[in-house]
């Protein structure tokens, strides 16, 4: 029923004529094997490989699309630790970088005359949670021949297949909630296509980037249980939201279940559910100390998708890289708090919230 974890660093060979499946654990393992093909069946994708991290996923991919001289089109509000990676590719004169606003239809014009070789696609966005029309996206940087790939992070393939909407990539932290449990770091991309697929598993070979067998184990684990998860997750987050919309305390609230967000009828035909992931502005970052501190739930902490409830300050924290213009840019500000709901009881959680939002209320007077 589980799994064995294969620690096997080394196989052996059957003569020098006589290699199997598997050499070097680098290379192949069997429980990665397991985990990958999960992963590429919820996806409805050819192939892949998981990487040690969220982030090798994403420079594994940098590597096998882009080329000395090639532009990339990446959200103007995406994680910072994409963000990064982009602009130092830029920054060594590798790549040409725009960061643009793909939630506009004007961005569809500026691919087809940029002609982009990568559109980099994350929704919804980290941490403003915008919502971009995948297969939008995607017709138009395929008319420019540009390659697609999709950061589906925030929801899952249980909620999101991007896969399906046409995209040729699909990259993860299976950090998040494919692993779910907050003690095992990783990611995975899978491809639409199978030369493509076979490509991802020579640069995760290559680069050294590949999950190891106890991680890829750890994620299987937390993969089982990610539906029942998600259901529990996206129901607190809908409650949550109910119970703190129009707080005084707040100045914006960014949820894609919202009626009133700008994306929310877009969200609601391309994913199976809005998530989990809640965003909030209390006006100031004083403001935002003022609700953290006393927080008894919610723990201050950076990443996301773990059974526990975790909030952050995105402008001091998961996107600090960016320099203060480029946050501004994106509408980072000062304010914005960043929380992901788990799975603890929804009341509870309600009212830790709401206790921090009338510490940041009396703060502003």
């Amino acid at each position: 029923m589980v799994a064995p974890i294969y620690l096997s660093t080394t196989y052996g060979f059957d003569g020098l004529e006589g290699r199997g499946p598997y050499d070097y654990s680098r290379s192949g393992n069997p429980t990665r094997q397991q985990l990958i093909a999960v992963l590429v069946g919820l996806e409805g994708g050819a192939g892949g490989d998981a990487t040690n991290t969220g982030m090798a996923a994403v420079n594994v991919l940098a590597h096998r699309v882009l080329r000395q001289g090639d532009t990339v089109f990446a959200p103007h509000d995406c994680y910072g630790g994409t963000w990064r990676v982009f602009n130092a590719l830029a920054n060594s004169g590798f790549v040409q970088v725009e960061f643009v606003d793909l939630t506009q239809a004007a961005a569809y014009h500026l691919i087809s005359v940029r002609r982009p070789a990568l559109v980099w696609v994350e929704t919804p966005s980290n941490p403003l949670l915008r919502i971009t029309d995948i297969a939008a996206v995607t017709e138009a940087a395929h008319e420019a021949g540009a390659v697609v790939a999709v950061d589906n992070t925030f929801l899952s393939p249980v909620l999101q297949r991007p896969l399906e909407l046409g995209a040729d990539y699909v990259v993860y932290s299976t950090t998040k909630y494919t692993a779910g449990h907050s003690d095992v770091v990783g990611g995975a991309i899978i491809a639409a296509r199978p030369n493509d697929a076979e490509q991802i598993h020579w640069w995760c070979n290559t680069l050294g980037a590949t999950a190891g067998p106890f991680d890829s184990y750890l994620t299987m684990r937390g993969l089982r249980t990610m539906p029942a998860r998600l259901a529990v997750h996206n129901a607190n987050a809908e409650y949550l939201v109910a119970a703190i919309a129009g707080h005084p305390a707040l100045t914006a609230l960014y949820w894609p279940g919202l009626p009133s967000h700008p994306g929310h009828d877009l969200a609601a035909r391309q994913a199976d559910g809005f998530g989990a992931m809640v965003s909030i502005d209390v006006g100031s970052h004083q403001a935002a100390v003022a609700l953290c501190d006393g927080l008894e739930l919610f723990t201050v902490a950076e990443s996301l998708g773990g059974v526990e409830s975790l909030i952050c300050s995105p402008a001091t924290m998961t996107h600090a890289a960016m320099p203060p213009e480029v946050q501004e840019a994106a509408g980072i500000t000062p304010g914005l708090l960043r929380l992901s709901v788990g799975i603890e009881d929804a009341a509870d959680l309600a009212a830790d919230l709401l206790a921090g939002l009338e510490r940041a209320a009396a703060l502003r007077g």
